[in-house]
């Protein structure tokens, strides 16, 4: 198993290469190292995925949850394999099927959803709230199991995040990108 080395650049192709007993995140060429998810973790993204996938049942958009690459190219890639960012966010929601390859998703998807732990407040926090902004996600939740909270950002005409909308385990959160979605995190937060 490898250690990543921080003077290094990492590319996609490392990312295809990288050991299987070991999944990793590539963002701006650094590796960030993936832990198992937790129990807690799990039941959270099942119930938010379940919901998400009876409702796009025989519509356009196509919801995945993790392992499902997405990858961020700046442009001046001359091949997929030298894009610097790659990422597994725990949901993802895809509605421009030409996005879609058998690798995952090249592009930003239409809604990410990333549940934070101990060791990846940080990232979700900082480096793919970035990530995920620059390239245009249209919204981005924040799941937080300990909190029991979730922070929405909505990318706005300015093409940034604007203030989050931030909800409890009392809440109900309707999804920006569908008309009539409303997720109830009774139904989430319940364990």
């Amino acid at each position: 198993m490898p250690l990543p080395k921080k003077e290094q650049i990492y590319t996609y192709e490392d990312y295809l290469n990288w050991p299987d007993d070991q999944r990793i995140e590539i963002i701006n060429g650094q590796i960030y190292l993936l832990t198992p998810p937790s129990t807690i973790h799990k039941r959270i993204s099942r119930e938010i995925f379940t919901s998400f996938a009876v409702y796009l049942r025989g519509k356009q958009c196509e919801v995945f949850s993790a392992p499902f690459g997405v990858r961020f190219a700046s442009g001046n890639e001359k091949s997929d394999k030298e894009i610097k960012n790659v990422v597994e966010p725990d949901i993802v929601v895809v509605c421009d099927k030409s996005k879609l390859d058998d690798e995952g998703c090249k592009g930003a998807p239409d809604l990410i959803v990333e549940i934070t732990s101990p060791s990846t407040g940080r990232k979700d926090k900082v480096e793919k709230f970035n990530l995920y902004e620059k390239h245009g996600v249209k919204e981005y939740w924040i799941v937080e199991p300990e909190l029991k909270i979730v922070s929405v950002f909505t990318l706005q005409e300015n093409n940034r995040y604007g203030r989050p909308e931030v909800y409890t385990e009392e809440g109900k959160i309707k999804v920006s990108i569908f008309e009539d979605l409303v997720i109830d995190l009774k139904d989430v937060f319940n364990y």
